[in-house]
């Protein structure tokens, strides 16, 4: 099952340093998905992989703290229940 894992990479202050951040981690096997962001210094990574070997790699960048991690699906679902509201209300309208 696909998880979600929310990191802060605190050494992340930089275009270069976010580059080698996503790198390192596309390397993993089974990551789907990677963002990050430079002004709040968060990286979030998708996918079927293992949580430690993040970590160990991104440790090699600078100090990191591990926010979350949790399955992926859950946004998804809330999503959808918050459309299906949204599609309600149209129609009484």
């Amino acid at each position: 099952m696909a998880q979600k894992i929310v990191l802060k990479i605190l050494a992340m202050n930089d275009e270069k340093t976010k580059q080698k951040a996503i790198e390192a981690v596309a390397d993993i096997y089974g990551v789907d998905s990677i963002a990050a962001d430079l002004k709040d210094q968060k990286m979030t990574v998708i996918g079927e992989m293992d949580t430690v070997a993040i970590a160990k790699k991104l440790k090699k960048i600078g100090k990191i703290d591990i926010i979350s991690v949790g399955p992926a699906k859950e946004e998804k679902k809330g999503e959808k229940k918050e459309e299906k509201k949204d599609e309600k209300k149209d129609v009484k309208k």
